[in-house]
């Protein structure tokens, strides 16, 4: 269950470079700090970011499964691996 005290990412205002950069540094700190989820806000948009954010976690092995927020499709929802 997602709380409010999830650690989340905002990309509003970045470009599809920069947000890959942000969302690496961003799993890399939440491993760090042994976080098991987290939430990428990328808005709705055109769905440029989305697409981004979505193609990036595929990659990412230390994510165990991500998913949009069924209350606000703005966000995606990530559960990291144990052992990240």
């Amino acid at each position: 269950m997602f709380l409010s005290t999830t650690p989340t990412l905002d990309l509003h205002g970045y470009d599809r470079e920069s947000a890959r950069i942000a969302i690496k540094d961003f799993i890399t700190d939440m491993c760090t700090l042994k976080e098991k989820e987290c939430i990428i806000i990328h808005g709705i948009g055109k769905g440029i970011l989305k697409e981004e954010v979505q193609k990036y976690l595929r990659k990412d092995t230390r994510v165990a499964s991500f998913e949009l927020s069924f209350m606000n499709p703005g966000c995606t929802m990530i559960k990291l691996k144990e052992k990240c």
